[in-house]
């Protein structure tokens, strides 16, 4: 691994901590207050290339590899972990499914769009009783001609109500059967689908989740990701990004929850001295500081693996685990350094502490994370 910080990474840790200054601090509240998507300024990241990281310049991305990707998601989660998410799910699950198996003419479909930010793309593999076991789902997807009818409903989705292209991983095969999955490329436009239900979160507010309903929506053969049969090995595929994407996350989250900690810490008096000054507050900053620079080093092993075509299984499920665990951790202590003011909604931390836990949720839970770590490690 090299531990030496590029000229790209350096430009973009810079341009996303001035873009989110300008554009997302200001209105963190509001969103999150409102529940409200900013979809505007979504299409205004896409502008500066933060919705198409991972993709080739052929086909309107920026074409950076997984460092560039991960410190852009660290920055803007740092000010908003709802943007962050929101980004790493638009980036990591829809665009990037279909960047890994798309053919050279799906991709020139569908990912200009996207990398613009001109579509918002969702990603629907979880349903209201399959989260973790995602074989067992009830979504179909029957053959008619050259057409696909989907019938069902995908639960916790980002960008359920906004998103203009999804892809959708259905049933085609027998229950339990791991080749039994396929992966369709849906558009909003495309009959039969719409949106259900919106959630009403804890934490994460501004980035919308929600139901995407199926009814009889006919999809077109030319919409298939892949070889029929192989949706569910392309997402498992699909996720050992997600969890460096979502690791990302965690780490934005708690850096932001810790900076605002030193920061007050350093002014905050009590018995005439700074509460940094007292071993108890001083402790407990340690102790975060160690914890997220060990999450940084997973990521930045995990983006190395995963740049070089490597085996990433494994290290971006300790990534994310660790990454996810340590920003809840962070987050708790942060809201106990502020005290009482760090209850109230006119400190970050607070919100901080909201969005912490669905990084230990999304995309996984720790549990499966420990899981996959331990068989990957045992076999």
């Amino acid at each position: 691994m090299n531990f030496n910080i590029s000229e790209s990474q350096t430009m973009i840790r810079q341009m996303c901590k001035d873009f989110a200054e300008r554009n997302i601090r200001p209105n963190v509240m509001d969103w999150d207050e409102s529940q409200k998507f900013p979809r505007e300024l979504f299409h205004e990241m896409g502008q500066l290339g933060l919705l198409g990281m991972l993709v080739p310049e052929e086909y309107g991305g920026s074409g950076l590899g997984y460092y560039e990707y991960a410190d852009a998601i660290v920055e803007i989660s740092k000010v908003c972990g709802s943007i962050g998410l929101s980004m790493a799910a638009h980036n990591s699950l829809c665009t990037g499914h279909i960047l890994q198996f798309g053919t050279h003419e799906q991709k020139l479909k569908w990912l200009p769009k996207l990398a613009s930010g001109e579509w918002i793309g969702a990603w629907g593999l979880t349903e209201a009783n399959t989260g973790s076991d995602a074989m067992r789902m009830k979504v179909t997807a029957k053959q008619d001609g050259e057409y696909w009818r989907i019938n069902g409903a995908k639960n916790w989705i980002t960008h359920g109500l906004s998103g203009d292209v999804a892809v959708v991983l259905a049933r085609t095969g027998e229950l339990l059967d791991s080749h039994g999955i396929t992966a369709f490329v849906v558009e909003r436009t495309n009959p039969g689908f719409k949106a259900g239900k919106k959630e009403n979160k804890l934490g994460m507010r501004a980035s919308e989740t929600a139901e995407m309903v199926f009814e009889e929506c006919r999809v077109h053969e030319s919409a298939i990701l892949g070889n029929i049969g192989d949706g569910f090995i392309q997402s498992m595929k699909v996720l050992d990004g997600g969890r460096i994407s979502i690791a990302s996350l965690a780490l934005g989250i708690a850096k932001g929850a810790y900076e605002a900690s030193v920061k007050y810490a350093l002014e905050r008096e009590q018995f005439g001295q700074p509460i940094a000054h007292f071993q108890a507050i001083g402790f407990k900053l340690a102790d975060m500081a160690t914890q997220i620079e060990a999450s940084e080093l997973l990521i930045h092993e995990a983006c190395h693996l995963k740049n070089n075509g490597m085996p990433v299984t494994k290290v971006s499920a300790m990534a994310k685990y660790y990454a996810s665990e340590t920003s809840v951790r962070v987050a708790t202590d942060a809201v106990q350094i502020f005290g009482g003011y760090g209850y109230t909604k006119d400190f970050p931390v607070e919100k901080f502490y909201r969005d912490s836990k669905l990084c230990t949720i999304g995309e996984g839970t720790s549990e499966i994370q420990k899981l996959v770590i331990a068989r990957q490690i045992l076999k």
